[in-house]
């Protein structure tokens, strides 16, 4: 993997005279994928830490490192050089992943592959921004930020979640329109369809996206989709609905677990999105769940252009409530279990804090093919109760011994040498 990452930073042109380069851009990204790596909560630390002897060594067998830049060398050749030839990273793990077979237990439905996409803010500041910020008017002035909207393999019953490659949600200069998640996302599914030409995808995500040119998007890539659909965002569409439940046309479905809750399940098929005479045709389906006491605990709904029927029904409320591990296990892990993705680890002034947030993506990533498919780094964090507590142990072994390897240092903390016994 760590091969992979190198051949796609050879891609970045370097605009830098040699005679004034001092360190090569190799080393300046292996450097910064390291630090989220190794879940190092500030740049100037892990710089710090990296200088003794024994860390430069391992930053160097482990990572590949050569040289390793300063602080502020490091921001500035960042800044600079365009990170998009790492976008190739993600598509080339996808592959791998797929190919070892590793993505099977991903399928929905016996033969798609649901992508959550979701938006979330990774950097704000009152005082920092770029001609590419958003820009938010507050009681104290402006506040600039940094929003990405991401795409992710997840799967029903599935811990580990695949990302795919991110589209920032950004400005292009400080006087035209705003960027927004919507715009990202009609500029993101065609890229994700170059990406993987013939993946059987299904897009799930909030009631944001139930719109229709967002439906025509998905369809133009033929990707089906599982899209929430909250009334006050769809008046019309909820108004037809509740004729046709008193009518009677609705098709139902219920049952009770054993524990007393009770699952009811409505859809119908071939129903205008809006009231526009050109509206998109969508099936809609509606979720309640009530406890033992006949109290409801749960209501969704959502449109989907996936046929649904009683054998299926509830495979395909579990595909769309699935959406919701892109929030659980990608951006809660990401700004709070070690990723510190909030954290501003530098703005910079043209790649730098978007460069950043694929480094550590990418960290993420090559940490959930571990989770995913290496039995030895399976068994190493099956030993700690807390990630926070298995990545301190790992930065504390490369203080203070040598590893010829990532292997080596998944073996020295799986099974730690025994002290000498003194008689």
């Amino acid at each position: 993997m760590r091969d992979v990452l190198t051949e796609h930073i050879r891609r970045i042109p370097d605009s830098r005279q040699a005679s004034k380069t001092l360190y090569a851009l190799q080393d300046c990204y292996l450097s910064g994928f390291a630090m989220f790596f190794l879940q190092d909560p500030s740049l100037l630390e892990f710089q710090r830490r990296f200088q003794q002897r024994i860390q430069r060594n391992n930053l160097s067998s482990v990572f590949g490192v050569r040289e390793i830049p300063g602080d502020s060398q490091l921001r500035e050749v960042i800044d600079e050089h365009s990170y998009e030839p790492l976008y190739g990273v993600f598509e080339e793990y996808f592959k791998r992943l797929q190919r070892g077979k590793h993505l099977e237990g991903y399928r929905f439905l016996k033969r798609y592959y649901l992508i959550s996409i979701d938006g979330t803010e990774y950097f704000g500041s009152e005082k920092i921004g770029c001609k590419k910020c958003l820009r938010t008017k507050t009681k104290e002035g402006v506040r600039y930020h940094h929003q990405i909207l991401q795409a992710t393999l997840v799967g029903v019953g599935k811990r580990q979640v695949i990302p795919l490659r991110p589209e920032f949600v950004c400005n292009q200069d400080l006087e035209g329109p705003q960027d927004n998640e919507l715009k990202a996302a009609k500029r993101l599914i065609p890229k994700l369809r170059e990406a993987h030409r013939q993946l059987p995808l299904v897009v799930v995500g909030d009631s944001l996206y139930s719109k229709q040119p967002f439906i025509k998007v998905l369809k133009k890539q033929r990707m089906h989709f599982i899209l929430g659909a909250k009334p006050k965002d769809h008046t019309c569409l909820m108004q037809d609905i509740e004729g046709m439940r008193r009518g009677g046309l609705l098709s139902s479905h219920e049952y009770t677990d054993d524990k007393g809750k009770r699952y009811r399940y409505e859809w119908v098929h071939d129903i205008p999105l809006n009231a526009d005479p050109g509206a998109e045709e969508v099936n809609y389906v509606e979720l309640q769940i009530f406890d033992a006491k006949g109290k409801r605990t749960y209501h969704n709904s959502w449109v989907t252009d996936l046929v649904v029927s009683e054998e299926n029904v509830r495979e395909v409320v579990r595909g769309a409530r699935a959406r919701w591990k892109i929030e659980n296990e990608g951006f809660n892990t990401l700004k709070n279990h070690g990723y510190h993705l909030e954290h501003n680890f530098g703005h910079g002034h043209r790649y730098l804090s978007e460069a950043f947030f694929v480094l550590n993506l990418l960290a993420f990533y090559v940490h959930q093919i571990l989770e995913l498919t290496d039995r030895l780094y399976q068994s190493c964090r099956a030993g700690f109760s807390a990630r926070r507590e298995f990545w301190n142990a790992i930065r504390a072994s490369f203080r203070l011994l040598l590893f010829d390897s990532w292997e080596q240092v998944l073996l020295r903390m799986n099974s730690p040498p025994l002290p000498a016994f003194q008689g």
